[in-house]
């Protein structure tokens, strides 16, 4: 079966060739803004399934399986999402320096085809970050690599030596939970080898 990841993330796309597989990548455009009141994992949720649709929609009747997920870091129940300027990323880092933060990943599954089966869920990890200097916090940023990260860091670059510790799934972090997709594959009654071999 053909895997569609919908998703530009090359982390997303990385952590599943580091399981076997090949997804065709097919992004779509989807204003990714939180709705007034909105919880994290509802919002992660509510993108990584309506992704999941509009890719559908693209590829209606190809027999298809489409990926879509959709990640937020939050600390006090605030959603920090990709910073919109160097230095709304440092505020983001003086946010999370010395203490713990989750990171929510809503995850979809859904078939391009006439019955269109769709699986879901949310996925929270908790990382707990050193304290931060201000000249840490500079450096970093002075890297870019904060810039389209949620919540200014990548754990899997040099955002990685901030974090002290992670509860829960480390690819969750990065942005893509493989054990919970393929409990959700398995829902779906597939299996990682029906979408390595093409079948």
């Amino acid at each position: 079966m053909r895997l569609i990841l919908a998703s530009a993330s090359p982390r997303r796309l990385d952590l599943l060739r580091s399981i076997g597989l090949s997804p065709e990548v097919r992004p779509v455009d989807l204003d990714e803004s939180p709705l007034p009141s909105e919880s994290p994992e509802a919002m992660v949720l509510r993108l990584a399934r309506a992704k999941a649709s509009l890719a559908a929609a693209a590829e209606a009747s190809c027999g298809a399986l489409i990926l879509a997920a959709d990640t937020t870091v939050a600390v006090d129940g605030a959603i920090l999402g990709k910073p919109t300027s160097s230095s709304d990323a440092a505020r983001m880092l003086r946010l999370l320096s010395g203490r713990a933060h989750s990171v929510f990943t809503g995850i979809a599954l859904r078939a391009a085809d006439e019955q269109g089966a769709s699986a879901d869920e949310v996925d929270e990890s908790r990382v707990h970050f050193a304290p931060l200097t201000d000249a840490d916090i500079a450096a970093y940023v002075a890297t870019g690599e904060p810039l389209d990260k949620a919540g200014a860091y990548g754990i899997q670059a040099g955002g990685g030596r901030f974090v002290e510790r992670v509860e829960g799934s480390y690819t969750n972090v990065v942005g893509l939970p493989l054990a919970r997709f393929e409990r959700l594959l398995g829902r779906m009654g597939l299996a990682l080898a029906d979408l390595r071999d093409g079948s």
